[in-house]
């Protein structure tokens, strides 16, 4: 996993700590971490890191670290570059917290409004269903009584004339 990590020298000891800040999520997102968390590496690793990436790890210092499951440092590098990269992405184009925080709000909104309209069609949907029920029903009644005229002018024409008086 990648965290964000600040180097914590500890002079008496000799060693070299890592004090981590945020991890990267699977989705690319970071979250910060709510507790302190520490990791030493090791004097060789420290080492060995120092002389590959021809930077000091010096007190302070931001660097992306990827922790394996043993919570062991598999490899730093130093965190300067993604940091102006996410200036450069970000705080240079006017995509500022405040602006995400505007703009969540905007789609929350949006998102109300919408399941509003959307209840509010749900609502008409059944109105006219209850309209088509009711139209359905007369339409039924109608044939019925349509019938019930016909048998009964039917039954004029067959039964016979009454004399006058």
């Amino acid at each position: 996993m990648l965290y964000l990590a600040l180097v914590q020298n500890q002079e008496i000891l000799g060693e070299i700590s890592l004090q981590l800040l945020a991890c990267q999520n699977s989705d690319d997102t970071w979250a910060l971490l709510s507790e302190e968390c520490f990791l030493t590496l090791p004097k060789d690793f420290a080492q060995n890191q120092i002389n590959s990436a021809t930077n000091v790890l010096n007190e302070g210092m931001l660097l992306l670290a990827i922790v394996d499951e043993n919570s062991q440092v598999v490899d730093i590098q130093s965190a300067t570059d993604w940091v102006l990269e996410l200036v450069e992405k970000y705080l240079t184009t006017g995509f500022t917290p405040d602006f995400f925080q505007k703009e969540a709000q905007k789609a929350e909104n949006w998102r109300q409004s919408l399941t509003l309209q959307s209840q509010e069609l749900s609502r008409r949907l059944i109105e006219v269903e209850a309209r088509r029920e009711q139209i359905q029903n007369l339409e039924i009644k109608l044939q019925q009584e349509k019938q019930l005229l016909k048998s009964s002018i039917d039954q004029l024409k067959i039964s016979p004339a009454t004399p006058p008086l």
